[in-house]
């Protein structure tokens, strides 16, 4: 009888596959939402400083490819107003990141968000925008920028402002994918220049893409059968949810 071999499995491989499927199924199905599981579960896996410039190349791929699929879809004028602002609200955000009080603002920011988010949930007139405004534009980009530049959040102000204007669920997807595509480039040439986009980044990003293109498509399908009101009641428990995030890490202790 032939002794059978066993072929060893890496379990971090494995489980890095997963999160970068979930976060990507995530961000393609709604646009957004993906910081909530990508650098957070793969930083327990692999050190951070591989797990972050390996979500942005993720990020980069989504964002790409969702262009690609629906560029049409796109509000271009919104996406580079939005692009534009969140430029001046990097150099806040990072002097909050050293500022002596950043989880009073995470918690305040958090808040604001909640707040945002049920009572769009249960009011009866959530707040509408019957068209673009430049000044919700600027301020909506500019909050995008500081969040980006103190706790790598971008997603928020933007997704805020999608839901005031009713954006269906293509152009959600679309738009906001305009917007982090510049956006994470920015991210990654960051990085590349600190010399943080070492072997190991490209390695995880190329055993990891035949599943992120999957979750893409998969995602796609979820978001062109989602619609009106149900959709825009993901958006806002969605929205919830990254509020309560940042007061929970607000209200935790370092280790």
């Amino acid at each position: 009888m032939l002794a059978s071999r066993e072929i060893p499995i890496d379990r971090t491989t494995l489980e890095i596959l997963f999160v970068v499927f979930s976060a990507t199924l995530i961000r393609s199905a709604f646009g957004f939402g993906e910081a909530l599981v990508a650098v957070p579960l793969l930083a327990i896996f692999i050190p951070l400083n591989v797990a972050a410039p390996l979500a942005v190349l993720v990020s980069i791929t989504v964002a790409a490819i969702v262009v690609m699929q629906d560029w049409t879809k796109i509000h271009l004028r919104s996406a580079g107003w939005l692009i534009v602002s969140t430029l001046f609200g990097i150099p806040l955000g990072l002097l909050l990141l050293t500022s002596s009080h950043p989880r009073i603002v995470k918690a305040a920011l958090g808040v604001i968000i909640m707040a945002f988010s049920v009572y769009s949930l249960i009011g009866r007139t959530p707040l509408e925008l019957k068209r673009d405004s430049r000044g919700w534009l600027v301020v909506c980009g500019f909050c995008a920028g500081v969040l980006g530049g103190a706790y790598g959040m971008n997603g928020p102000p933007l997704v805020v402002y999608g839901a005031m204007r009713r954006w269906s669920a293509q152009h959600f997807r679309a738009t906001l994918q305009g917007y982090f595509l510049p956006a994470s480039l920015i991210g990654m040439t960051g990085y590349w220049l600190a010399g943080l986009w070492v072997p190991a980044v490209t390695h995880y990003y190329l055993i990891s893409l035949p599943v992120t293109l999957l979750a893409i498509f998969l995602g796609r399908a979820i978001n062109h059968r989602l619609h009106g009101d149900v959709f825009l009641k993901f958006i806002y428990l969605g929205l919830a949810v990254i509020g309560a995030l940042l007061v929970f890490q607000s209200t935790v202790p370092r280790l």
